[in-house]
């Protein structure tokens, strides 16, 4: 989720919530312990030089039980980011803290917002060789006269 629409939601908020894609709440009395800028200049495996940046938020969550942060106050904090940081309209990226920190993209799902599990990939599948995704076919139709054909992707 991009900045502008992150922000665009806590416009509209009763109350900032986080959960997890599998439901489980971040504790209300969170903390947005830092929002910032992070900038990630590497080179892929085929050789490619990137540059990628993200607007990351940290929760953090303690044992004062009666902290809440309201939309408002998080507004005021990501405009001072923009100010001071000169933060772009990034995509957002979420640290939590799990086993270890965990970095989450942010959804919405009409009530909270959700972090969802980031995923690595290959950036340089065609260089590194690895095969498309091979068509599937049912069995049942390979008994069928003249569903295979040379070139046809089914042998």
């Amino acid at each position: 989720m991009k900045l502008s629409t992150f922000k665009n939601h806590l416009q509209t908020a009763g109350k900032v919530d986080f959960q997890l894609e599998s439901g489980i709440a971040v504790p209300e009395h969170f903390h947005v312990t830092e929002v910032g800028v992070v900038s990630k200049h590497f080179i892929d495996c085929g050789g490619v030089v990137r540059n990628e940046k993200v607007a990351n938020f940290q929760l953090w969550h303690a044992n004062d039980t009666d902290h809440r942060l309201k939309a408002q106050k998080l507004l005021k904090i990501i405009a001072l980011s923009e100010e001071v940081l000169g933060m772009e309209d990034l995509e957002i990226e979420v640290e939590y803290q799990a086993d270890t920190i965990g970095k989450y993209d942010v959804g919405f799902d009409g009530k909270h917002f959700v972090l969802l599990s980031k995923k690595t990939a290959c950036l340089a599948a065609d260089a590194c060789g690895i095969p498309q995704e091979k068509m599937k076919i049912n069995i049942k139709d390979l008994n069928k006269p003249n569903t295979c054909t040379p070139g046809g992707g089914c042998c």
